[in-house]
């Protein structure tokens, strides 16, 4: 009875925790991996949707205007018939690169051992 519920919000940071911060901007199923598809030049809303096959458009949406409003991406508008739009990296959202280099090297290494689908197609990327 003394215990109050406390919502679960992206501003949740139980004991003032930096990886639960971390995990309250590029955590979930799908932000990871738009995060680097985006930074492999996999940057409009259709080559998106078609390379991640099991997302929905309604997720895909939320998840881009989270990233977007959260600074790691940014929505630029072409004035062009039809319009065209693209995501990029913004410099903060940069920052998360060796959080995405590592997630993609552990994955590499580790898909085979798992019986995984073969990555062999995997776009590769160098790191500064």
């Amino acid at each position: 009875m003394g215990k109050t519920a406390i919502k679960k919000t992206k501003q949740f940071t139980p004991g003032n925790c930096p990886v639960v911060f971390c995990m309250n901007i590029i955590g979930g199923k799908w932000k990871p991996s738009i995060i680097h598809m985006i930074r492999t030049d996999r940057n409009r809303y259709s080559i998106l949707l078609k390379n991640i096959h099991e997302i929905s458009k309604q997720t895909l949406t939320n998840q881009l205007r989270e990233l977007e409003s959260d600074g790691i991406i940014e929505r630029i508008i072409f004035a062009e018939i039809p319009p065209r739009v693209e995501y990029n990296i913004t410099e903060f959202g940069k920052s998360l690169f060796p959080i995405i280099d590592s997630m993609y090297h552990w994955g590499r290494l580790h898909m085979k051992t798992h019986n995984s689908v073969n990555c062999d197609n995997a776009v590769e990327f160098s790191t500064p």
